[in-house]
């Protein structure tokens, strides 16, 4: 299994407008970019630090996989995103090895990314991202 980087953290947050202020304000970090992915239910804001991201997560329903996660848990690490050059490949792999996936296949995420999750019952906890790049081939 090939994983190059941490391609992002996510954190889940209830306002991107005042979670932001931190980023930007306190750590000197800049957004590049916000973007709603409505198959998700959620606004995200990226800032960068070396090679890897940080994903904040706005739920806009509190229906969502989100707004459920800090209802139930409260803001803060919602997951952990790993890169990789062949996502299939590594869903295989991973499912192979007896590994629960919540996506069997790749989906669409935010910022154009291929984006597929492995259940945190198997990741001790951790929700975990695998996420592929297509356009950097």
């Amino acid at each position: 299994m090939e994983l190059s980087h941490i391609e992002h953290i996510g954190i889940a947050v209830k306002s991107i407008d005042e979670a932001r202020k931190y980023y930007e304000d306190v750590l000197g970090l800049k957004c590049y970019a916000i973007e709603e992915v409505k198959e998700q239910k959620v606004k995200t804001a990226f800032f960068k630090i070396g090679q890897t991201k940080i994903e904040l997560l706005e739920s806009t329903d509190p229906e969502g996989p989100v707004g459920k996660f800090i209802e139930k848990k409260g803001e803060g690490i919602h997951h952990i995103a790993f890169a990789t050059k062949n996502i299939e490949s590594v869903l295989g792999k991973l499912e192979a090895d007896g590994v629960s996936l919540i996506d069997k296949s790749p989906r669409k995420g935010a910022e154009g990314l291929d984006i597929a999750f492995i259940h945190p019952k198997s990741t001790f906890g951790v929700l975990t991202e695998i996420c592929e790049d297509k356009n950097k081939k």
